[in-house]
């Protein structure tokens, strides 16, 4: 059924809003990353471009476009499964864009497209407000892909904060769920790890959770610490607040061994629940 360890590799860097020295910076830590050995590397959320809103039509890119071409072409060199993070999608028609994610398997091809479900629409202080609504078109697929004979599951940034995706995600298989991101530096300290850890116990899979780091405009930062969690929630990797690589391993005895001691999946009564009257409104 393929191989039961599965090395991977978390690129993390302070992306700007200087888009050529982003994908230098990318194609170097990809290369660093690949050399780890890695079978999988995952970039963070939106790397090519983080500036000004009104600038995201400008900054995106088409799919197929130059930007996919060139991560195809590292995936094939090194023989890796990429995920390319997340990038802002051009859309024919739509003033919008997507904050897309594609996954290349090791020939290049590409074998799974997300596009971010849940968009950053708050306020968390005066100072830290954002409307990524205003901008960005919510995908609406929930999208999984095969590595190696392993089921793994696609999420993005403020999709962390929703359960109800990642429990799909492991219903319908996923034994591990990659999550790019881009997570603020004040909502970080307090909920990046406790989130990553919560979905990885309760769903009994691997996070492997790569953010952007650093400030990015006058006090606009993210938080950093991208992780690799095991489905038992011990954290194999944490990346120190710098542009670094982190590697860990999926261990599909791992999880297999965690399912059969606490199973809770298993143990699930989807006939008794029942949602609210207005939670589909």
């Amino acid at each position: 059924i393929g191989p039961r360890q599965i090395p991977v590799a978390v690129v993390q860097f302070n992306a700007k809003d200087d888009k050529a020295a982003n994908i230098d910076m990318a194609v170097a830590l990809i290369d660093t990353a690949a050399a780890t050995g890695a079978r999988l590397v995952l970039l963070p959320e939106v790397w090519t471009f983080m500036g000004a809103q009104d600038r995201l039509g400008a900054m995106s890119d088409p799919i197929p476009g130059d930007l996919t071409g060139m991560l195809a072409n590292k995936a094939r060199e090194h023989g890796i499964y990429l995920h390319s993070g997340t990038f802002y999608e051009r859309l024919d028609g739509d003033d919008r864009v997507c904050n897309t994610a594609v996954v290349f398997d090791p020939a290049g091809e590409i074998v799974a497209t997300y596009r971010k479900m849940h968009l950053f629409d708050v306020a968390v202080s005066p100072d830290v407000t954002f409307q990524e609504s205003a901008t960005v078109k919510p995908g609406e697929e929930i999208v999984t892909f095969d590595l190696d004979g392993m089921k793994v599951g696609l999420a993005t940034c403020y999709d962390l904060r929703f359960p109800e995706l990642f429990r799909i995600l492991t219903l319908e298989g996923a034994e591990a769920i990659l999550l790019p991101a881009a997570f603020t530096l004040m909502t970080g300290k307090d909920h990046w790890e406790v989130l990553i850890r919560a979905r990885a116990i309760e769903n009994q899979v691997y996070m492997v959770a790569c953010n952007q780091v650093g400030f990015w405009a006058p006090g606009k930062a993210n938080y950093g610490r991208s992780m690799i969690v095991d489905p038992w929630g011990t954290v194999q990797a944490t990346a120190p607040d710098a542009d670094c690589v982190i590697s860990g391993t999926i261990n599909r005895d791992r999880i297999e061994t965690v399912r059969n001691q606490i199973p809770s999946v298993a143990n699930r009564r989807p006939a008794a629940y029942r949602w609210p009257e207005d939670a589909l409104v």
